[in-house]
């Protein structure tokens, strides 16, 4: 059963609707992609490019999930930083260490580029600061300031106070911050079937309102539907939180957490009054609060995750109050739009890159951090399906946690380390 979109800012602000076939009969291309999300959709403009023929199956409507539902940052942040560059030493030596950071800004420039090279329509802007909850949080930005400078990314970072970040963002909240001009925001939905429309345009077909019922392995896959099917030499599975496929080789590898958004009624003057440099926020706590205007002079915010797996029963409800926190000047304010998302979550938060079977790949599990991180596998996993599988293999030999009965415990027990990590933070 397939669904429609849901009622979120995006889903009313879509400058033009995807409206591609139900897969019917049988089809033969080079590499076929389940999935119509950003890594999905990122993979097929990179293969398209490089002369591949490509279908993309998508269950539902391409960006329906988590890429259609996202906070629109696109950062240079790593949720599994620290866990990627110890288990890349293992195959890379000391370049790890480069390997990762240079991973932080790659996201920006391949979005920036091609939106610019297609002229995607998408809002994007630039303009981030992550913002020091307390004090002791700027030890943490102040390493990131000095790495910056000694990487030659100086240029576009600065270290800010607590009276510097109020001159940015009209808060009391924050005890100083770390400005960053090469990060972005943007609206992902329209850049997600912007880069939809590229792919087609660059011959890929997409196949929407397609659930894949499983995928044939052997020299020659293939993608199975109720109503047809999609023969291919490579098949790719994008399908993050979403899918239940293979679930005896990634089940117990990621869980879903829900993560909410509201956004409010357009706030006229209020707008530059709060943000007036236009700027995307998010603190540095373990669970953040993430938010910044839209085109159209709204405050889109985000914050919290709720690792059951399950939605909250009223996301406007409980964000009305971390709102009017932040910015108590919007007390009362409408709230036009409330909406939900899931987010793949990986426990050593090290994006999953690998393979099932010889001519079948995955990539799946960006923690919440999955609109810059999705469009470098998307590059990644074009260049391996290309015979280059050096970034690729880098990747897949990381190690990851499997939970025993994963999908009936996993949920709870994330549950319980993020808890953990909120309490201890609680200290720092």
């Amino acid at each position: 059963m397939t669904h429609s979109r849901c009622a979120s800012y995006y889903t009313a602000s879509i400058h033009q609707e995807s409206d591609h076939p139900r897969l019917e009969g049988d089809v033969t291309v080079d590499v076929a992609i389940v999935g119509g999300g950003f890594t999905g959709v990122a993979s097929a403009v990179e293969l398209a490019e490089r002369g591949y023929r490509v279908a993309i199956i998508e269950a539902n409507k391409v960006g329906w999930g988590a890429s259609g539902r996202n906070g629109g940052q696109v950062t240079g942040s790593l949720s599994g930083e620290a866990a990627m560059r110890k288990q890349m030493r293992r195959t890379l030596g000391q370049a790890a260490d480069d390997f990762v950071w240079n991973l932080r800004w790659r996201g920006q420039r391949i979005i920036r580029e091609r939106v610019e090279k297609y002229g995607i329509a998408c809002d994007l802007k630039l303009g981030h600061l992550q913002a020091a909850w307390k004090p002791s949080h700027m030890a943490a930005l102040q390493a990131d300031f000095e790495a910056c400078q000694a990487r030659d990314m100086g240029e576009y970072v600065e270290l800010l106070d607590a009276r510097q970040v109020r001159d940015v963002i009209r808060t009391e909240l924050y005890h100083g911050g770390l400005l960053n001009r090469y990060n972005l925001h943007l609206h992902p939905l329209n850049l997600c079937l912007g880069e939809a429309r590229v792919a087609e345009s660059l011959g890929a077909r997409i196949f929407e309102d397609s659930p894949v019922v499983r995928i044939d392995h052997g020299p020659s896959p293939a993608v199975i539907t109720s109503n047809g099917s999609v023969h291919a030499e490579r098949v790719l599975l994008a399908g993050n939180a979403y899918h239940r496929l293979e679930r005896r080789r990634l089940g117990g590898r990621l869980f879903p957490a829900s993560l909410g958004i509201v956004t409010t009624a357009p706030l006229g003057g209020l707008a530059e009054a709060i943000n007036p440099h236009d700027l995307a926020v998010y603190d540095c706590r373990f669970v953040l609060d993430y938010y910044r205007l839209t085109a159209d002079g709204r405050l889109l915010f985000g914050g919290g995750a709720n690792y059951s797996g399950k939605d909250s029963p009223d996301i406007a409800a409980e964000l009305r109050p971390r709102l009017e926190a932040t910015f108590p000047q919007l007390a009362g304010t409408q709230i036009d739009y409330a909406w939900q998302g899931m987010a793949g979550i990986v426990v050593n938060r090290i994006p999953m890159l690998g393979q099932l079977s010889d001519n079948v790949y995955y990539a799946q599990g960006y923690s919440g951090h999955g609109v810059a991180t999705s469009h470098i596998v998307g590059e990644i996993m074009a260049k391996a399906i290309a015979g280059h599988l050096e970034e690729f293999d880098t990747f897949a030999a990381c190690r990851h946690v499997k939970v025993p009965f994963g999908d009936a415990l996993g949920n709870p027990l994330l549950a319980v380390g993020m808890w953990y990590y909120q309490l201890l933070e609680r200290w720092r």
